[in-house]
């Protein structure tokens, strides 16, 4: 039975609530220290097998829906999800231990990318129309587009209750290339999830999608998970999260008789690198204090962004804005996390760095209540970090690890051990950037985002946006996961040769009727072709 807020604790398979099997479990209350008031139905395999063959079948037809339907569906979720108002954010909250304000925050990003899709499809731009004519029979008649892939199962992420899980950039993305969904609810947001997944199934009724367009199985079990991505009917995998839960779905995949790919989001350390011209002056230095400050413990450091890694050269310079940095973390109030295995992990994984040689901790560590933790900043010298591999990975939480080098040629060498990353930050004055060329392009070539005097947190969702980078910050670097451009992971190419005109697409026709732009013969037209 639901609640005041709608939530039964079932499975959407379709368009119908189920619940699976009568199994349950609780999402939590960080804050509280106690299980939310809601029960929730694990899924099982058979819901997976019910809801696979229900995407199978709406993929035959929603792959064809005109760009302008799909817009109005995606729009149409927005809408839904809007009129939840307050009871949504309340949600949020309870699950979460995140503010009222990050919910807003995080809802209105949500929003914004499902509209923004909804924008981009109307162009026809997702489609890469690309012509090469016969010019008099000379050559065979070649026209390329992009094509939606199939069913795609999207992992919800424990750190964005909404921006990355039921609704978020891969749902939305996917939905927008034309790909029926299948989530795999987070169980530490269940009732969340369960609450934006019936925004999605009024939207599907409301637009006259076909059942089976969405669906949302609550699960805490990786049976669940693992079912999906095996099943045949899935084309592709969306996750966010761990490089262990990553890798994993990611080799689970490519065992499967048909691999699919697996567009895993895993983990970065988010290197920041400060030069000599940035530390010494002091107005800069004591800027960069309030700005590190805020990047490390906003969200209690639950951001994929998080600076995890501060490079720079020793000096005194150095010295005190380590000291300033970590004394103003103290001074930072402990906040509670996302859930119990989070806090924990966050826990072990800085107790582990404390105890490796050369570490040293700067700020307090000092052991909080509950599920609150306190912003950390340890220290190590460059050639402890380079000869320790144990110190290279990401800590998901608010620390951060200070690599001092004894002079430019370590930090270059610092820098050319790490692995792949998300971001890549540089703080300096001009000066800093023209005699520091070699560790620019080092930096660059491990990273998705090389960012000039910023910080890595706060990730505008723009086409231009590049949320992604080299293995293992994500299964595949050429992508991105946030911007209309993350829709290109669920499309895949095909060219017709000598295909009569009727036959086509409608963006490939010689007509060209919604005016979309295409390469004719090498250059750029909205054009009808003679």
């Amino acid at each position: 039975m639901a609640d005041r807020y709608g939530i039964t604790g079932q499975s959407y398979v379709g368009e119908n609530l189920k619940r699976g099997s009568d199994r349950i479990f609780h999402s939590f209350n960080s804050a509280s220290a106690s299980n939310t008031p809601w029960e929730f139905f694990e899924a099982n395999t058979d819901l997976v097998d019910e809801a696979c063959a229900l995407a199978k079948e709406a993929f035959k037809s929603f792959q064809s829906t005109t760009f302008n339907a799909r817009a109005a569906f995606l729009r149409a979720i927005a809408d839904e999800m809007e009129g939840l108002g307050d009871d949504l954010l309340q949600v949020f909250c309870l699950e979460s231990s995140l503010t009222m304000a990050r919910a807003r925050v995080e809802r209105a990003r949500t929003l914004h990318q499902l509209r923004s899709f909804a924008g981009w499809i109307e162009t026809g731009n997702h489609c890469e129309a690309i012509i090469e004519t016969s010019q008099g029979g000379m050559r065979p008649d070649i026209r390329k587009m992009m094509v939606p892939t199939g069913p795609i199962v999207v992992f919800g992420a424990s750190n964005f209750p909404l921006a990355y899980s039921t609704a978020g950039g891969d749902t939305a993305s996917a939905m927008a290339a034309g790909c029926p969904v299948i989530v795999k609810s987070h169980p530490m947001h269940a009732a969340t999830g369960e609450l934006v997944a019936s925004s999605i199934i009024r939207a599907a009724r409301a637009t006259g999608m076909p059942n089976g367009v969405f669906s949302n199985l609550t699960a805490s079990s990786y049976e669940v998970g693992e079912a999906l991505v095996l099943h045949d009917a899935i084309a592709g995998v969306g996750f966010t999260g761990s490089l262990r839960g990553g890798r994993a779905l990611y080799d689970l995949a490519a065992r499967r008789p048909r691999p699919i790919p697996v567009f895993a989001e895993m983990g970065s350390t988010n290197p920041v690198v400060f030069f000599d011209g940035a530390l010494k002056d002091e107005a800069i230095r004591s800027e960069w204090v309030v700005k590190m400050t805020e990047s490390t413990s906003a969200g209690v450091g639950q951001f994929c962004t998080n600076p995890g890694l501060i490079i720079a050269v020793h000096s005194e310079a150095l010295t005190a804005f380590v000291q300033a940095l970590s004394e103003r973390l103290n001074g930072v109030q402990a906040g509670d996390m996302l859930h119990p295995d989070i806090y924990h992990k966050f826990n072990q994984g800085a107790t582990d760095f404390v105890y490796q040689p050369g570490v040293v901790e700067l700020t307090s560590g000092v052991k909080t209540n509950g599920f609150a933790a306190s912003s950390r900043i340890l220290e190590v010298s460059g050639s402890d970090f380079q000869n320790n591999p144990n110190l290279h990975h990401e800590v998901f939480g608010p620390l951060s690890l200070v690599v001092r080098c004894a002079d430019v040629e370590q930090l270059e060498a610092v820098v050319a051990s790490l692995g792949g990353q998300l971001t890549g930050s540089l703080i300096g004055v001009e000066n800093d950037f023209i005699s520091h060329s070699r560790t620019i392009e080092l930096l660059k070539s491990r990273v998705g985002r090389l960012i000039f005097n910023g910080v890595p947190t706060g990730v505008e969702v723009n086409a231009a946006m590049q949320h992604g980078g080299p293995y293992p910050a994500t299964t595949d670097q050429r992508y991105t996961a946030v911007g209309v451009m993350s829709i290109k992971r669920w499309l895949r190419p095909i060219a017709f040769q000598n295909c009569p005109d009727d036959l086509l697409p409608e963006v490939l026709r010689n007509e060209n009727p919604k005016g979309v732009m295409r390469l004719v013969n090498g250059e750029f037209s909205s054009r009808h072709i003679e």
